[in-house]
């Protein structure tokens, strides 16, 4: 492969290789609802990016009880399994035209490819639309022990590339990913929210902008 700046490419799943954060919601909603307590799209967004465990905390500050660890497990867990009921509808026909035709690109350009994703049904989703071979390495959070913003997944995703963190890039919609993507020295191109951010390299109007930047 000819010299050029990046040989890796590590990329989130939710908000970039495909858009679940209508399932997150429904799913979150459908527990908040369950338990008496008040949830909104704009809760929702503080939950882009951070853990199954994080976001439910971030969901309970608005009632006044004390839930034990126990309870907040059950909740975690029933949600998932709702998330995942949603999850077992998607398809091929879910995967936007752009993303396919552009991961192809890339991957004929010779880029080695990874997936970077906190959801702990990455593999779940991926196979879902066909895409659980494409990737070279695929991290999760069944992977991990500490979420976005921290490096861990990163890093692991690197790792299992074989390349420095100065030779991949990463491709992120959510700001907690883009920190923690430079905590562990890699560039990002951000897309959808994280597009305005002034700490990445790229700034992406659209999935096929890649194409450009990584000749």
């Amino acid at each position: 492969m000819e010299n050029r700046r990046f040989k890796g490419i590590i990329f989130d799943l939710d908000g970039v290789i495909c858009h679940t954060d209508k399932y997150h919601y429904m799913a979150w909603k459908n527990l908040a609802d369950s338990i008496g307590i008040y949830f909104d799209e704009q809760i929702n967004n503080r939950l882009r990016g951070v853990s199954r465990m994080e976001s439910l905390e971030i969901i309970l500050e608005s009632s006044d009880k004390a839930y034990s660890d126990k309870e907040k497990e059950e909740f975690a867990n029933k949600k998932n399994e709702m998330y995942k009921e949603l999850l077992n509808k998607m398809s091929e026909n879910d995967l936007d035209k752009k993303v396919k035709e552009t991961l192809d690109i890339l991957k004929e350009r010779g880029y080695k490819t990874a997936i970077a994703s906190s959801s702990k049904n990455a593999r779940l989703i991926l196979s879902k639309l066909n895409l659980i071979d494409f990737f070279d390495i695929i991290v999760d959070g069944n992977d991990i022990k500490y979420s976005k913003p921290d490096k861990e997944v990163f890093e692991k995703a690197g790792i299992g590339l074989g390349l420095l963190c100065d030779e991949c890039l990463v491709v992120e919609d959510a700001a907690s990913g883009v920190e923690g993507a430079k905590r562990a020295g890699m560039e990002v191109a951000g897309i959808g929210d994280a597009k305005n951010l002034s700490d990445v390299t790229f700034h992406l109007e659209s999935f096929d902008d890649l194409q450009k930047y990584c000749r």
